[in-house]
């Protein structure tokens, strides 16, 4: 004889369903791994009152998503996974990533590790959780790139839990400007007097004038700094007046291999940068200037590199970072006006800026730079101000004053004065406004 089950309030429990002795009741259900698993609530019914004032899920609620996630082949075993175990799971089925990508992942994971949203359940967490995470994390100091790569791999690690029916719903599938202030620092393009006087102050100082070739050549070929580093003797060809570019040195912490040479960031970074005479004189000095040493570091095959640190080995981007840290802190002690962060990528963005402000053309500067879109050159790496396109109006004003003078010179002189007239109100207008 079947034996109705009750609880103590006197209702009927389902199949699976018993109310325990401290009051809570239990689902009792089995995985599609044929593995018995449990759920829990203190409510039976969504009707039940709140428990100390927490409406947690009714139990009822709870058995609900289960059959439904039964009737759509959710895997439930892996609903139980951790956060953590899923972006290892993620990581572990990545092949053939950069030494670099790869340090990035391990940064991740060590975040995740003494972070307790890692020990969530992926099947616990809403896409509310998640953005709410993200804030929480800018609130207590993390930078908006730092939010920007971790995110980066939690995203794909939900797509890949997604994709494998573990839960429902990416939670993490939105834009991140729409969660976070954007608070990273702009790259701005150096003013020529900024350039000449940072130039300058390196070129006349005692401690960091050792260094001045190599940042001139940073200002005026718009390498990567990862490809200036790994640029060897080889590759300079007086000859032909190019730097040869295949290749960037990178140093991998934390590794057991530190120095690694990798192809360019893209297929377009393999290219042949022409040389100045300036840039070509800054060259042959830094060859007459380098340092001997017993023994050739060799990284990956290559060797003779430009430049070689206390112990003999390459210097990587980390050592010119902090050349331009330290001279840029030592030339603002120095003088009242005050000079803006200068990065080795400051540099780029300014060559490439001076470039197109030059007039070339914009293939030619795309091919340069190493970029695989045009997209990328002019969106990103140039900064026209309104004195730019002002200059550049005035200069098509004086060619039309080669047109109009001989047909009617009075004319022109009005006309010209008045263009004049406009654009300096204009000029005036925008540093008002600014």
């Amino acid at each position: 004889m079947n034996i109705s089950r009750r609880d103590k309030r006197n209702r009927k429990l389902h199949n699976g369903e018993i109310q325990l002795a401290d009051g809570r009741y239990r689902y009792k259900y089995v995985d599609e791994l044929g593995q018995s698993r449990y759920v829990y609530s203190k409510r039976l019914v969504p009707n039940d009152p709140a428990v100390h004032g927490k409406k947690e899920e009714s139990l009822r609620e709870k058995i609900a998503k289960i059959q439904k996630d039964k009737q759509d082949n959710i895997a439930m075993s892996r609903g139980d996974m951790t956060v953590l175990d899923l972006v290892e799971l993620y990581i572990s089925q990545k092949i053939g990533v950069k030494p670099s990508t790869r340090l990035g992942y391990k940064t991740v994971v060590n975040f995740l590790k003494n972070d307790p949203f890692g020990k969530r359940k992926i099947s616990s967490v809403k896409t509310s959780d998640a953005r709410g995470w993200l804030i929480e994390l800018q609130k207590n100091g993390r930078g908006y790139s730092s939010i920007h790569s971790i995110r980066g791999v939690l995203r794909p690690a939900f797509r890949l839990a997604y994709e494998d029916d573990f839960i429902r719903k990416n939670p993490f599938d939105f834009e991140l400007a729409s969660v976070l202030v954007n608070d990273s620092v702009i790259r701005q393009a150096l003013t020529r007097k900024q350039e000449r006087l940072f130039l300058e102050f390196i070129r006349k100082d005692a401690h960091y004038q050792r260094v001045y070739e190599g940042i001139y050549i940073l200002f005026n070929t718009g390498l990567r700094i990862s490809e200036f580093v790994g640029l060897t003797i080889d590759d300079i060809d007086f000859d032909n007046m190019v730097i040869n570019v295949d290749h960037q040195l990178v140093r991998v912490y934390n590794e057991k291999k530190s120095y690694i040479i990798q192809k360019t960031k893209t297929t377009a970074g393999v290219r042949k940068v022409p040389m100045t005479p300036e840039v070509a004189d800054c060259f042959r000095t830094i060859i007459k200037k380098r340092k001997k040493v017993k023994k050739e570091p060799v990284v990956d095959g290559y060797s003779n590199f430009l430049y070689l640190d206390q112990n003999g080995m390459p210097m990587v981007a980390l050592h010119w970072e902090k050349y331009f840290q330290f001279i840029r802190e030592k030339y603002n002690k120095l003088y009242k006006e005050p000079l803006p962060t200068i990065t080795p990528h400051v540099c780029r963005h300014t060559f490439c800026t001076k470039m197109a402000k030059a007039g070339m053309n914009p293939a030619k500067l795309k091919y340069i730079m190493g970029h695989s879109s045009m997209d990328i050159t002019f969106d990103t790496y140039t900064h026209l101000q309104v004195d730019d396109v002002r200059e550049e109006m005035l200069k098509m004003v004086e060619v039309e004053n080669q047109k109009l003078c001989r047909k009617k010179p009075q004319i022109f002189c009005n006309w010209k004065r008045k263009v004049r007239i406009f654009l300096t109100s204009s000029s005036r207008m925008s540093r008002c406004k600014s």
